[in-house]
């Protein structure tokens, strides 16, 4: 089958499992309202001029309605889902506005000791603000005809309620808010997103979980890396958030080797999410883009800025950065002759800073699109420095696809994450095993 037709049964494959629900086009119906690919952002996504001083300081909250409820005996389940809009600060120290939503469990928490909260960070799933995790709690396959959107961090989520854990999902700088372009895979928006998304569900009205709740994060690709980093900068960044415990799954540590995996696979619109983000960033970098990029490549960010990942698969699937450039150079070669992008890589890099709480790292030993070498050097680094980690390396045979090889892990291992995150929540030790490293794959 060709390239294109797979990606196309994919996505069918894909509505056919969560259940379609299609979006029809609209346009705009309030000056403070944005349309992306035909979606209506919702104006309660559009910031405010002034935000707050304190970060994880709550900016407004409203009714979220899931999805997939069902009306049962201790009330709606899975929960009942609040939207949330808080205050964080970015890589660049300026202000500013995260959305969210935090679900409160019907279910009892069974473990030891108070309900517990688990902040989870999404894996990529575009940079169009129709693609928020928040919205994808209230529509889990979006489809309009100039959009697809997934929502495929609902089944960890629902997971984590039906165990009665408190659930609180950013949907990262960026993303949903309609002031900026998301920072795709910036780990410092990323970290402080997660951290303060855990403040902001302690102070909402009416929420079972207290500053005592046991805090955990979770996350999945790029979800693995903001959670990873998150983990790095918790000390830091928010000493009053106190973590029990951490799942960084296939995390994107090293920028550079992901970029060189993902050129010419099927996630390649990702390169153009990433180079987004990071011009916004870092504004000085604009100069190297104008100079590098063709007007195919200056097309494609542009294109890719309002997509979602269903849209990137279909729209981009398979092109090499080559296509891109002036000189016909790919992106990896122009990073590794340009110090001002090699610099702004190293920066970018998850493991230079120890966690101060015991850390979960799983990585596919087949992934080739987030490589399973670099997020092993992650959990290598972090045992030198001392660091409780638990690592495990899932062992699955490559199916050709670079992006079923790093999915299949997703789904094989997370039963046993949010067992391993939960036995955290209630109070068990971890072990780590870090010893074993030298013989593990």
């Amino acid at each position: 089958m060709p390239a294109r037709r797979r990606l196309l049964a994919a996505a069918v494959t894909a509505a056919t499992c969560l259940g379609t629900q299609a979006l029809a086009a609209t346009a705009a119906t309030a000056t403070d309202e944005v349309v992306s690919r035909g979606v209506t952002i919702p104006a309660f996504y559009n910031p405010p001029a002034t935000l707050p001083a304190a970060d994880g300081t709550l900016v407004r909250s409203e009714p979220l309605p899931l999805a997939l409820s069902l009306p049962g005996l201790s009330g709606t389940l899975p929960g009942t889902a609040t939207r949330l809009m808080y205050k964080s600060t970015d890589s660049n120290g300026q202000p500013v506005a995260v959305t969210g939503a935090y679900i409160e469990p019907s279910a009892d928490w069974t473990g030891d000791g108070p309900r517990p909260l688990v902040a989870v960070a999404p894996g990529t799933v575009g940079q169009g603000d129709q693609c928020a995790a928040s919205m994808g709690l209230e529509h889990p396959l979006a489809i309009n005809g100039e959009t697809v959107s997934i929502g495929y961090e609902d089944l960890a989520i629902y997971r984590l309620l039906a165990k009665g854990v408190a659930v609180v999902v950013t949907d990262y700088a960026g993303m949903g808010a309609t002031d900026r372009l998301h920072t795709y895979v910036n780990r410092v928006d990323e970290a402080h997103a997660v951290l303060d998304a855990v403040r902001a569900a302690r102070s909402l009205d009416g929420a079972s979980i207290t500053s005592d709740s046991p805090v955990g994060l979770f996350g999945y690709s790029q979800g693995g890396g903001a959670t990873a980093a998150a983990a790095e900068l918790q000390a830091s960044y928010a000493p009053d958030v106190t973590l029990s415990g951490t799942y960084a799954g296939a995390p994107p540590a090293d920028l550079t080797s992901v970029t060189k995996a993902i050129d010419g696979s099927e996630l390649a619109g990702a390169l153009g999410w990433s180079l987004n983000g990071f011009l916004q960033s870092d504004p000085s970098l604009k100069p190297i883009a104008e100079a590098h990029l063709n007007a195919a490549g200056k097309a494609a960010l542009a294109d890719l800025s309002t997509m979602c990942v269903g849209d990137a698969l279909l729209g981009y699937g398979y092109t090499k950065s080559t296509t891109w450039t002036t000189d016909g150079q790919s992106l990896s070669d122009i990073i590794a002759a340009t110090p001002a992008l090699q610099a702004f890589l190293d920066s970018q890099r998850i493991g230079t800073l120890k966690p101060s709480s015991p850390v979960r790292l799983v990585t596919g030993v087949s992934d080739n699109l987030v490589p399973h070498a670099q997020a092993r050097q992650l959990a290598v680094g972090w045992c030198a420095k001392g660091a409780d980690v638990t690592y495990k390396a899932v062992v699955l045979p490559s199916v050709g696809s670079a992006l079923l090889n790093h999915f299949a892990p997703l789904l094989t291992d997370q039963g046993d994450a949010i067992s391993w995150l939960t036995d955290r929540l209630s109070g068990k030790k971890a072990t780590s095993n870090c010893w074993s490293m030298p013989v593990q794959p």
